[in-house]
C-alpha cells in the first residue's frame, strides 16, 4: 500500500539540530536516494590543501562533455572559496577501505591545515588544472569551475541560502588500470564507487539503512 507524505512525519526526530530542517531536509530521509561520495580537492589561498567529502551530488554529459553538478555545497565553506579563486578541483573517488580517513578531512578543515596530509591521505600534483588529487583514490577527475547557483533562490533574498549548487567540468581523467575489468577490481561491487546511503522508516522513525553502499550489475548488456 502506498502512503503520501506532504508534511514531515511526526516521528521523525533530529538527531541534531538542523539535520531535517537546515542543512538536511525530511524528505531526504524519507526518500533514502544514494548518491556517490567522493573528495573535492583544491588549494586554498595560502597554499595549502583544501578537501571536501561530498556527496548529494551527479553527474550528466553534453556536447561530448562530462560534468558534475555538487549539489550541496554551503556558501560559506573552503571547497566554494577555492573553487571561485582557483577555477579548478579534482574529484576524487575513494574505495570503502578509506572511508575513515575521508571522514577525517572533515575534521581536519582549518584554514591553516593541509586537509589532505592531515587526513593520511597523500596528495600528488594534478596534470591539468592547479590542485592536488589523491594518490590513493582509484579514480581522478580533473575539472573546472563553470558556474554556481544559490539553490534556494526562489525562496529567499539573495545571499540568503546556506549552500549552492556548483558545476564543474572534466578535462582530464586519472584511473587505475586495475579497475578498467571488471573481471579484475573493476568499478562496481565492493571494490569501487562507494555511494552514501541513509533512510527512515516513516512509521516508526527508525533509521533502518545508513552508512554506505557498492553497485551490484544485475543486467550486464554487453553479454
Amino acid at each position: 500500500m502506498k502512503k503520501e507524505f506532504a508534511q514531515r512525519p511526526e516521528t521523525f526526530i533530529e538527531q541534531w539540530p538542523g539535520e531535517l530542517t537546515g542543512h538536511g531536509s525530511w524528505h531526504g530521509s524519507l526518500v533514502g536516494m544514494p548518491s556517490p561520495l567522493f573528495v573535492v580537492t583544491s588549494y586554498k589561498s595560502n597554499g595549502k590543501q583544501n578537501a571536501c567529502f561530498q556527496s548529494r551530488s551527479t553527474f550528466t554529459e553534453n556536447n561530448g562533455e562530462l560534468y558534475c553538478l555538487l549539489g550541496w555545497v554551503p556558501t560559506g565553506n573552503h571547497m566554494l572559496t577555492s573553487l571561485r579563486e582557483t577555477g579548478c578541483c579534482v574529484l576524487n573517488f575513494p574505495t570503502r577501505d578509506l572511508m575513515d580517513k575521508c571522514w577525517k578531512t572533515i575534521e581536519h578543515n582549518q584554514f591553516e591545515a593541509d586537509e589532505i596530509t592531515d587526513s593520511g591521505l597523500t596528495a600528488e600534483p594534478a596534470t591539468s588544472v592547479n590542485a592536488p588529487r589523491i594518490a590513493e583514490c582509484f579514480l581522478n577527475i580533473e575539472c573546472e569551475f563553470v558556474w554556481e547557483q544559490e539553490l534556494a533562490q526562489r525562496e529567499f533574498a539573495l545571499g540568503d541560502s546556506s549552500c549552492a549548487v556548483v558545476c564543474v567540468k572534466a578535462v582530464r581523467v586519472c584511473m587505475d588500470s586495475d579497475y578498467y575489468d571488471e573481471s579484475e577490481i573493476g568499478r562496481y561491487g565492493k571494490t569501487g564507487f562507494v555511494y552514501m546511503t541513509g533512510a527512515r522508516n516513516p512509521d516508526t522513525g527508525e533509521i533502518y539503512t545508513g552508512g554506505y553502499a557498492g553497485v551490484e550489475v544485475y543486467n550486464d548488456k554487453t553479454q
